[in-house]
């Protein structure tokens, strides 16, 4: 081998080793706050309700993307590894959070299943649970299910930092009492209301219709896969104009031109309604306090 190849093969290599080392390097988290890694949106919104100023959030699944079609990289797996605690809702909705977990390579990562302890609500649909799994992983848009989420995100962050037990506690039992004061207010307005008709653009509210006397039809099933044929939104629209629905509803992460089809067809309007899939500055009570009052005036409608 000539110098002149070995220098290059020698610079090659300090390159490669060079930028192995910049991607291992812990993501930069403010001093004195517990680095955690959570899968997606409504995750970070119940993460931030217990864990306030005393947690650094870091959201592996990016904004526009369904968290059950996402895909982790190398360097999520490598920030992951630098966190302290990896919070996920669990019930099917991160297929790939166990394949993290692994690859992260950290024995001392504290793994919290948001929804392990709550009661799953059962698909309908025989071939979205052939490909799925049995259950409705939208647990978090239930009240009393995000109750039982924070109370294991609770006990993950206790587990995460024990110095911190006193504020993850209190937080928790304010969080509650308000989830507590929002269920009484959803039940009070969505029983009384005239209509119980709710169109969305997938079947995201499960949980949240089983609790309100809701009947849930939707463009698309829970897990929002492939394209609706033609005889569902016939069926949709015979639907609306049969029960007069007057809003159809249709999600942030979605592609809105399906919904907005269907309403126009069957003589209605578009309205947005947060699954929280998404990142966003709003705390989690805010979002479901916004989604009443839009839930309230189309069941009024």
């Amino acid at each position: 081998m000539n110098l002149l190849r070995k220098i290059v093969l020698f610079l090659l290599a300090g390159l490669v080793l060079s930028l192995s080392a910049c991607g291992r390097e812990a993501p930069k988290v403010p001093e004195g706050t517990i680095p955690v890694t959570v899968s997606f949106g409504a995750m970070e919104k119940l993460t931030k309700a217990i864990g306030g100023d005393a947690v650094s959030i870091t959201v592996m699944v990016p904004d526009g993307t369904e968290p059950h079609d996402f895909e982790p990289r190398a360097e999520d797996m490598v920030k992951l590894s630098h966190s302290r605690l990896f919070v996920y809702n669990g019930m099917g909705m991160e297929h790939w959070a166990e394949k993290a977990i692994r690859g992260a390579g950290s024995p001392d990562l504290i793994t919290v299943d948001a929804s392990a302890h709550v009661p799953p609500l059962l698909l309908t649909d025989e071939e979205e649970r052939e490909e799925h799994g049995a259950y409705d992983p939208h647990t978090w848009l239930g009240l009393r299910e995000a109750k039982e989420e924070a109370r294991a995100i609770r006990d993950g962050l206790i587990a995460a930092s024990p110095k911190d037990r006193d504020l993850f506690m209190k937080n928790y039992e304010s969080f509650a009492e308000s989830l507590d004061r929002l269920q009484a207010e959803y039940q009070d307005r969505l029983e009384k209301a005239p209509r119980h008709e709710l169109v969305t653009g997938h079947a995201a509210f499960g949980y949240l219709a089983r609790d309100f006397g809701l009947t849930q039809e939707s463009v698309e099933d829970a897990f929002a896969t492939g394209e609706p044929p033609a005889k569902k939104l016939i069926e949709l629209i015979e639907f609306c104009r049969a029960h007069h629905v007057k809003t159809i509803f249709t999600e942030e992460t979605m592609d809105p031109a399906l919904a907005r089809t269907l309403a126009t067809e069957a003589g209605a309007k578009a309205e947005t309604l947060s699954t929280m899939e998404e990142s966003s500055d709003e705390s989690y009570l805010q979002v479901m306090e916004e989604n009443l009052t839009k839930l309230d005036r189309a069941m009024n409608e």
